[in-house]
């Protein structure tokens, strides 16, 4: 049975049309198929789902990012991997369900492959504990990555996670410090790291494996530091605004994409995802071996400064210098007077507040 959002109520009537005319047997036995109708409604649901998707607001998106039918790291780790190798626990302390590890193949090249996941029904999401990594897990990938780094093998992470685990037990064995030192690890690699955001990007949980070479997003996903719901019951009390904190907080693809903190959207299907699972998995594929071939000549030094560089310019924006290399000072006289017109540009505001205060103080003094 399909679940749908609150915004795709008109194609749930059209889908449930669609699968009337489809079944052959009707209360008068057996019919004919109106192969025409068919065609007719199929169409329809397809104009349907590209209008809807083509303007969904960022507190819709979150809801397709976090869909029950959403293709998982499982998923794309069975249809985009081959000989993989699941690898278990951190020589510590436990196994961490929530997170998939191991080494495998991807177009003839040994990689090493990270997922988050949530799991897909009751039973695989309470192993998974809903995809929130305890220090466990984060300990297991820093143990794998830097075998991965010893061997000069790639790293390939999906992010799915609301975030890490919060819980009493996970703070007592040092919640904090595993992903710190996953961060650092991602940060120290000397072999490229993408990552793929294929549904929640949440919190430190997610920049834990995400501090990679190359970070692309699924078009409906989302990436932030805080769920909608969170931020707004700490900014307004009151969850209902939920909207207002996905607008304020710009975690969408396209917002993350003009900022550069992604580097690449990847499209999605026509209606999400979950509407057309072997689709995104070839344009996972393309895109992933895209991004890794660009590596291929890279040194291990220039990897890592590449992702080093990387997050140091992230908000970083060219700053106005009124002293600019433009002032030309030989010439004194209109040194002076462009330095002069540089500090008016870049003051002006200031300067015509100073002034308009100077002008009542003439006036009512």
């Amino acid at each position: 049975m399909k679940n749908y959002l609150e915004f795709e109520q008109n194609i749930k009537l059209l889908d449930q049309e669609l699968e009337k005319l489809r079944d052959p047997y009707n209360k008068d036995g057996i019919s004919e198929v109106n192969t025409k109708k068919i065609s007719e409604i199929e169409n329809e649901i397809d104009e349907k789902l590209r209008a809807s998707y083509k303007n969904l607001n960022e507190w819709q998106k979150t809801q397709v990012a976090r869909h029950e039918e959403r293709p998982k790291s499982k998923f794309f780790i069975e249809r985009i991997f081959s000989n993989f190798i699941n690898l278990s626990g951190d020589r510590r302390f436990a196994e961490d369900k929530s997170v998939i590890a191991g080494f495998a193949t991807f177009e003839n090249r040994s990689v090493l492959v990270i997922g988050q996941e949530k799991g897909d029904d009751l039973d695989s999401r309470l192993k998974s504990n809903f995809g929130m990594m305890r220090p466990e897990g984060y300990r297991k990938c820093i143990r794998l990555m830097q075998i991965a780094d010893k061997f000069n093998i790639p790293v390939v992470s999906f992010i799915d996670t609301p975030g890490a685990y919060p819980g009493i037990g996970a703070e007592q064995r040092g919640q904090a410090e595993a992903i710190a030192s996953s961060i650092h690890c991602c940060m120290s690699l000397k072999v490229p790291i993408v990552s793929i955001i294929i549904g929640e990007g949440g919190s430190g949980g997610a920049i834990a494996l995400a501090s990679a070479n190359k970070v692309l997003m699924l078009s409906n996903a989302i990436y932030s530091v805080i769920s909608p719901e969170g931020c707004a019951s700490i900014l307004w009390r009151d969850p209902s605004k939920s909207l207002e904190a996905a607008r304020a907080m710009k975690l969408t693809s396209n917002e993350l994409f003009k900022m550069q903190i992604i580097d690449e959207i990847i499209e999605e299907p026509i209606g999400g995802a979950h509407r057309n699972k072997e689709e995104i998995v070839i344009s996972i594929k393309k895109a992933l071996n895209r991004n890794l071939d660009e590596f291929k000549n890279f040194s291990r030094d220039e990897i890592y400064e590449q992702r080093k560089n990387k997050f140091l310019n992230i908000g970083k924006q060219k700053t106005f210098n009124i002293f600019s290399k433009d002032i030309d000072w030989s010439n004194k006289k209109e040194g002076i007077f462009k330095l002069i017109k540089n500090i008016l540009l870049k003051y002006k505001k200031e300067l015509s507040i100073f002034l308009l205060l100077i002008f009542l103080g003439f006036v009512f003094l």
